[in-house]
């Protein structure tokens, strides 16, 4: 046990050896969490965690050196810029898609998180890195499976319609019913003594009951006076 001790100790000090460690121990920690955010086709998979982590190590590590170099300033310096210039490459990986639904944000945490893991790893904190690493990939895994199966069971959809004045929308209400949604809000958009009505809806449903949101789009667009209807 003293022996290990004394390796850890050693691996803190600036050496060829220490420089290696650290840098392999990024590259390990960030691959995994890269590994599993690639498996399910993210923004930012393997290279790019791997490749921040590493980065942030490295910058560490020039703190640590111009440290024990000069005798002067703060080694913790660069790190700090790596914690809030990493802001910028996450942001990059949060979008909103066509259904105006915000995506990436966890990859953003992920990418923010790795950047810490791999400035635990350039100190030469290694069990910190490790740690760090094992709690990211059981949050990531496990996590993203209660979260489809406890909480993502309810869907929606924003929905735009246009129909022809006449047309009774209790229609639309109804076939909505037979493949498991219900209108959870509705916003008209034209007042009703034109040719016709426009509007926009949210239809909820939950993944057990429902059927796909095209195919009941699909029924509703083949209804005599509807003009228009499409997912947003």
């Amino acid at each position: 046990m003293e022996g290990i001790q004394e390796v850890i100790v050693y691996l803190r000090d600036l050496n060829i050896l220490s420089l290696v460690v650290r840098l392999v121990t990024a590259v390990i920690c960030g691959g995994v969490i890269g590994y599993e955010r690639g498996r399910h086709q993210e923004t930012a998979g393997l290279r790019t965690h791997i490749l921040v982590c590493t980065g942030a190590a490295c910058a560490m590590i020039v703190g640590q050196f111009s440290f024990v170099v000069s005798g002067a300033g703060d080694p913790a310096r660069i790190g700090a810029q790596v914690v809030s210039g990493i802001g910028f490459i996450g942001a990059g990986t949060i979008v909103q898609n066509n259904r105006h639904q915000i995506k990436g944000v966890t990859t953003a945490a992920g990418l923010w998180a790795s950047a810490a893991m791999g400035l635990a790893a350039g100190i030469g904190y290694f069990e910190c890195a490790l740690v760090m690493c094992l709690v990211l990939f059981i949050t990531l895994r496990t996590m993203n499976r209660m979260d489809n199966q406890f909480i993502k069971r309810t869907v929606s959809a924003k929905v735009f319609m246009e129909y022809e004045q006449g047309f009774h929308f209790s229609e639309v209400i109804r076939a909505l019913r037979e493949k498991g949604w219900k209108i959870q809000s509705m916003e008209p958009l034209s007042h009703s003594k034109g040719e016709s009505v426009a509007l926009q809806f949210v239809m909820h449903g939950t993944k057990k009951t429902c059927t796909n949101s095209e195919e009941v789009l699909r029924e509703i667009r083949e209804m005599d006076r509807v003009w228009f209807i499409e997912e947003l």
